[in-house]
């Protein structure tokens, strides 16, 4: 199978285990990029079957507008069943790091408010140590230049992504030479602590709970907590 096909599989297989979980009450978050958005075109035959959803970026928000789902404000639900999104890198304790698409926040913000996090990838994002894939900081724009030589004395190699602007309004930075990232939750919580951060991509203090991965032999199942 090609990439395009491995990650329809496993959109498949997030989709059938997400909606066993789900009722009429039921609000679904729903995260950004390739992987989330053939998730989305799935969950569309199956939108009478859950109150609606919760997006984590404005582009997945069309996405599902445009496909007849309902989409809330965080703010207006007081909980989300199962948050659904992608990866850029996943190691077998579930650490990830987001943000490729520059929605990490959003994505940080949802999570944390999720009952359950399924994180669904092809085996390209499957890794023995996170931080091949430069690691995005979501950054205030007066304080970019800031953040970034904070970033190099821990190591990095920041590089701001011109052009892009998030949904919030800020800056992204993306750091290199950070492999093999050793901790992830104590880097997590010293880049975070950097005056002018938003967040940063690691999800190393909240990881995923289940991770779907789609290899050319299936799909395979990942539990937090076992290598399973």
């Amino acid at each position: 199978m090609d990439q395009n096909q491995l990650k329809q599989a496993v959109a498949q297989a997030a989709l059938d285990y997400t909606l066993a979980k789900l009722d009429s009450d039921s609000v679904l978050g729903i995260g950004t990029g390739s992987t989330a958005n053939c998730f989305i075109d799935l969950l569309a035959n199956h939108k009478h079957l859950f109150l609606g959803t919760v997006a984590s970026s404005e582009d997945s928000a069309t996405r599902l507008r445009d496909h007849g789902i309902s989409v809330f404000e965080l703010n207006a639900v007081s909980e989300v069943t199962i948050y659904v999104d992608g990866a850029d890198e996943a190691n077998a304790h579930l650490e990830l790091i987001k943000g490729g698409g520059a929605a990490l926040t959003r994505e940080k913000i949802v999570t944390a408010v999720a009952n359950e996090f399924i994180c669904i990838a092809d085996e390209s994002k499957w890794v023995s140590h996170l931080g091949k894939f430069p690691l995005p900081v979501e950054v205030i724009p007066m304080a970019r230049s800031y953040v970034a030589r904070e970033l190099v004395k821990l190591g990095g190699d920041p590089v701001w992504r011109e052009n892009v602007i998030t949904d919030n309004g800020n800056l992204i930075l993306d750091v290199h030479h950070l492999y093999p990232i050793a901790s992830a939750c104590a880097l997590e919580e010293k880049i975070n602590q950097i005056t002018g951060v938003v967040t940063n991509g690691l999800f190393a203090l909240k990881p995923a709970d289940v991770l779907f991965l789609a290899t050319q032999d299936g799909i395979v199942k990942h539990l937090a907590g076992s290598s399973n």
